[in-house]
């Protein structure tokens, strides 16, 4: 996987994230709240600067009531 490829996965899961989020009207407080993650890490997994786990990209999922795979859909 090239640095591109990387690059556009990890935007896209940033895009996403917050854009459930906000359709949701929750702050980044409560999506750690539901997820169990730090509220730094919900932060950093937004802003695309962090290389999250699966574990992780779980927990944020079910915070948000989605799938694992509608945080990496096209929109």
């Amino acid at each position: 996987m090239s640095m591109q490829e990387k690059s556009e996965i990890i935007s896209r899961l940033s895009k996403n994230m917050k854009e459930y989020r906000s359709k949701q009207k929750i702050t980044q407080e409560e999506l750690s709240f539901r997820s169990g993650l730090h509220r730094n890490y919900i932060s950093d997994t937004e802003r695309g600067t962090r290389n999250i786990s699966l574990e992780a990209l779980e927990k944020i999922a079910k915070g948000l009531e989605v799938e694992v795979e509608d945080l990496f859909k096209r929109q």
